[in-house]
């Protein structure tokens, strides 16, 4: 039901161990039925889904709602928020040199700072006292 993007990434998975159904893993052949859990474990997070209805062939990405049901956690979204974003903060040894995207955000998260923006903004309240 199109969680994974292709077919050959969904059967990989399912050999990996990160597909499992009422918390078993499941080979890539395994059908499924209405009212089943799937959790999909894409690290850093693991989404979990309720099967809706089923289908005879392979959907469009806008019909995905009509047959799965998300039910991941808002803490599992956060957790890959904080990933994102300690992601290019917290570069891991050996993972070359940064990517233009990378410098990008770096540069992003400098200027949105809290400690600058507070700073700039106590400036401006002790120009408007002595004014």
């Amino acid at each position: 039901m199109r969680v994974f993007k292709t077919r050959t990434i969904a059967t990989d998975a399912c050999k990996k161990g990160r597909v499992s159904i009422g918390g078993a893993t499941v080979k890539p052949s395994r059908t499924i039925k209405v009212g089943d859990i799937i959790e999909v474990r894409k690290p850093p997070i693991t989404y979990t889904f309720r099967v809706k209805a089923l289908t005879a062939n392979r959907l469009g990405a806008k019909l995905v709602p009509d047959y799965l049901e998300n039910l991941t956690p808002q803490s599992q979204y956060d957790l890959l928020e904080m990933t994102r974003i300690s992601g290019f903060v917290d570069r891991q040894r050996g993972m070359g040199r940064p990517t233009k995207r990378d410098g990008r955000e770096m540069s992003k998260f400098r200027e949105e700072t809290y400690a600058d923006s507070f700073f700039l903004d106590w400036e401006d309240d002790d120009e408007d006292e002595e004014n």
